[in-house]
């Protein structure tokens, strides 16, 4: 039985999906659940000076609501369903920062949303977070897939 659940959550169809898996395997098995968005690392979008200073650019402040709305929608959604989920916006390359706090918080289980692309090229221009993940993750990993 799954104690603590890690939901990667984009607020896409298939995070709508994973959220939903997440909700109900919460409840079957009382587990908790942390959510969590994974923004790119900023560090990227950091401005220094010839004075030394750094300052975040506005773009990364407005790019920081964005993904703390998609993760409060989903904590929300959670609530409404029932469920208490812990909401964390984390900064960073997404497979290292899901597994990094899958760690921390010691999660059995991390639950992503997967669309299956129809052609190869979108598939390689796209890319895929899931089995990169599948590939670092502490525990199991459950990948909610929509067509």
């Amino acid at each position: 039985m799954y104690k603590h659940i890690l939901l990667a959550y984009d607020g896409s169809e298939p995070g709508q999906k994973a959220l939903l898996d997440s909700v109900d395997i919460a409840q079957w098995s009382h587990a908790d659940l942390a959510l969590v968005a994974v923004m790119p690392n900023a560090s990227s979008l950091l401005v220094g000076s010839m004075e030394g200073g750094v300052f975040v650019a506005p773009e990364t402040e407005r790019e920081r609501e964005a993904y703390q709305a998609i993760l409060d929608e989903g904590v929300a959604k959670m609530a409404a369903s029932g469920v208490t989920a812990k909401g964390v916006l984390l900064v960073g390359d997404t497979v290292e920062e899901i597994t990094r706090y899958a760690r921390e918080i010691e999660a059995d289980l991390i639950v992503v949303g997967h669309k299956h692309l129809d052609s190869w090229a979108e598939r390689w221009w796209r890319g895929s977070t899931s089995p990169a993940l599948i590939e670092h993750a502490p525990c199991s990993v459950l990948v909610a897939i929509t067509r």
